[in-house]
């Protein structure tokens, strides 16, 4: 466990009594190495010892798994009898950034502060507030797929914070490590795909290459089976085309003969018709003369 030296400059000499804000401050920090909080990680600034940064992990089950909150506590001078300023500097999907929040255990409620609290029991009650959908001056409502995707978005965040970087090495190193862990992952998938379309084109081209030799044999045909005799394709063709012209030829044959027949028995059928009227004609003319 490392503890930090902690100096402060508004004690101009060591032989001078320090503050009691001072002296209440290096008390919880010596607490809080003592004894972590769950999720929690806090720092002052090296050099001014009433300005506190803390990281909040998202609990696993909760929306913010996975993502890592920063922001400071801004004590005044007169803590522990007044409270300290809360503000959120990572976008979390609960609270604004940069804003001073209303909670009642910040500055914004000195009427309900209670001196024997300590910075451990005001970031545990940051992060009980913050699992909660309670409204507040300084909450905003998001989606849980909002407040997840802000998680993700959280590691690079903090990154670029020098206070961050300087504070918290080893939440840096467990980022960093994660950062990578992901852009492996993503590469594997990458490279994963990449071979999965590479073997689907080899067994395509393999499938088109045989499908053309295929055809090639089938239609072209002739080449393989029938293309040997002369001329291969061009003598299927022509043999197919001339097939195809003697079977209309047939065809026009046949219909031309049943034509033929067809007038040939509308003849006979007039004719018949002739000679039976001439015949009753005759009847009738012998059946009158008598």
């Amino acid at each position: 466990m490392e503890v930090k030296k902690i100096t402060n400059s508004s004690s101009s000499s060591s032989g001078r009594k320090q503050p009691t804000a001072v002296s209440r401050m290096k008390q919880d920090y010596m607490r809080l190495k003592r004894d972590p909080l769950p999720y929690i990680t806090a720092e002052p600034l090296p050099n001014n010892i009433l300005e506190w940064h803390y990281v909040v992990k998202g609990p696993e089950d909760s929306p913010y798994y996975g993502g890592y909150y920063h922001g400071t506590l801004l004590f005044p001078r007169e803590f522990p009898f007044k409270p300290p300023s809360i503000y959120m500097l990572t976008p979390n999907g609960r609270f604004k950034t940069n804003t001073r929040l209303c909670l009642s255990i910040s500055d914004f409620h000195p009427d309900t502060w209670n001196p024997t609290w300590c910075v451990g029991t005001i970031l545990t009650g940051l992060l009980s507030f913050m699992l909660e959908s309670t409204a507040t001056l300084g909450s905003i409502e998001t989606t849980t797929y909002e407040k997840q995707q802000l998680a993700k978005k959280s590691l690079a965040f903090n990154l670029k914070n020098p206070h961050f970087v300087e504070l918290f090495p080893e939440i840096c190193e467990e980022i960093n490590k994660k950062l990578q862990s992901e852009k492996e992952l993503k590469l594997k998938a990458l490279n994963a795909a990449s071979a999965a379309n590479g073997g689907s084109a080899t067994t395509n081209g393999i499938n088109g290459k045989t499908n053309l030799a295929n055809g090639g044999l089938a239609n072209g045909g002739s080449i393989g089976l029938n293309g040997i005799a002369a001329n291969g394709g061009l003598n299927g063709d022509a043999n197919n085309a001339g097939a195809a012209q003697a079977h209309a030829d047939a065809n026009s044959g046949k219909s031309l003969s049943n034509s033929y027949l067809n007038w040939q028995s509308n003849l006979i059928i007039l004719i018949c018709f002739a000679i039976f009227a001439l015949v009753v004609n005759y009847v009738l003319k012998n059946i009158n003369q008598e």
